[in-house]
């Protein structure tokens, strides 16, 4: 999705054909859906606008924007809902991203940093999106890597001719182990002076950090090295590469707010659904990392996303960026797709603001 406030060619499309009347009744039949689920009649619109026409009128309008692919009626004589390309085209074209109230902004202020003073940025991970889900009745989740733990030691331990185990130990005590493939005969001295290169080079250091100054030292690292070592040297980081790929750990809060207020037996089976998908965890991790492109928000309606097809769910989510503005995570909120999206963005673009500031602090 483009930026809050861009407007895409196909968006600007529809919204040459709509005059202001039009788009004031289609702005109102979106509101309504998006307060209580349920569909808005003609009558009840003729009431609430703010310029007089009478229901016949209205009902008039109403068939022009059904044309248009914006709204459709749930079943005969029923009032209006929005379609899903009618949440895209107000969310992208009309909707207005207000500003984050004081009070809730300092309540993520105080609460992340807190957590994160008592039981580090992991804590403040978890905080946040516990209080997302509070203050939007919704799903809070985030997805980061497990790389944050600051390196004390590596090891090469030989396993047969051909392999060895590369050992990574973390100054919190955890340990990461991979297989690499080893040239025949590497005498075990080339093991040890690999381990020493790079215990000089990443103690102290996360490994995306400690992956970084072996890169720009690579050079250097091939004149202090033999052959061997170097390619070892390689090997070793190429595995823990991989390792952090495969740690990508996913957090989520306030599942129970989904269920809080259905409205029929559709949504019922809509959060079941849902419920499933977040269980499976890596269509929502692949969802996340979508969101990880670009700079500001982005918002996953319904079935723009297979993991939403069923569920008729929608994500707002933003990425989190560290040092050097990489990104280091995505922090959303998961709910149906009636969420408050001019009051979340904000919400969540400013909560993942703390979460990034955080992280560079660290």
């Amino acid at each position: 999705m483009p930026a809050p406030g861009e407007t895409p060619a196909a968006e600007a499309s529809v919204l040459a054909n709509l005059d202001a009347r039009s788009r004031e009744i289609f702005r109102r039949i979106v509101d309504s859906y998006l307060a209580s689920g349920e569909p808005v009649g003609s009558r009840h619109l003729s009431r609430i606008l703010p310029i007089s026409l009478s229901p016949a009128s209205v009902r008039n309008v109403m068939q022009d924007l059904e044309e248009l692919g914006l709204v459709y009626a749930p079943h005969t004589s029923a009032g209006r809902l929005p379609t899903q390309q009618g949440l895209r085209f107000y969310v992208d074209a009309l909707l207005e991203f207000g500003g984050l109230a004081r009070e809730e902004r300092a309540r993520i202020d105080n609460q992340v940093r807190a957590a994160a003073e008592e039981a580090g940025f992991e804590g403040a991970l978890t905080e946040a999106t516990a209080l997302l889900s509070d203050l939007t009745h919704g799903a809070g989740v985030v997805v980061t890597s497990k790389d944050n733990v600051r390196l004390k030691h590596v090891e090469f331990v030989r396993l047969d001719p051909e392999r060895a185990l590369a050992v990574l130990v973390g100054e919190d005590g955890s340990v990461e182990n991979r297989v690499v493939a080893t040239p025949a005969g590497m005498p075990a001295s080339t093991l040890a002076e690999a381990a020493n290169y790079l215990n000089a080079q990443v103690r102290g250091r996360t490994l995306a950090e400690a992956r970084e100054d072996v890169a720009r030292s690579r050079e250097a690292a091939r004149g202090e090295l033999d052959a061997l070592a170097a390619r070892l040297v390689d090997a070793g980081l190429a595995s823990w590469t991989g390792a952090e790929e495969a740690s990508r750990q996913l957090i989520v809060r306030g599942q129970a707010n989904l269920i809080a207020d259905l409205h029929a037996d559709a949504d019922l089976e809509r959060i079941r659904r849902l419920f499933a998908d977040l269980e499976t965890q890596t269509d929502v991790i692949d969802l996340l990392h979508r969101a990880e492109a670009g700079e500001g928000v982005k918002i996953f309606i319904g079935a723009e996303n297979k993991l939403f097809s069923l569920s008729g769910s929608s994500m707002i989510a933003a990425p989190l960026r560290g040092g050097d503005r990489r990104v280091a995570g995505v922090l959303g909120v998961i709910g149906p797709t009636r969420l408050n999206y001019g009051r979340i963005v904000p919400m969540v673009e400013y909560a993942a603001q703390v979460l990034g500031d955080l992280k560079r602090s660290r």
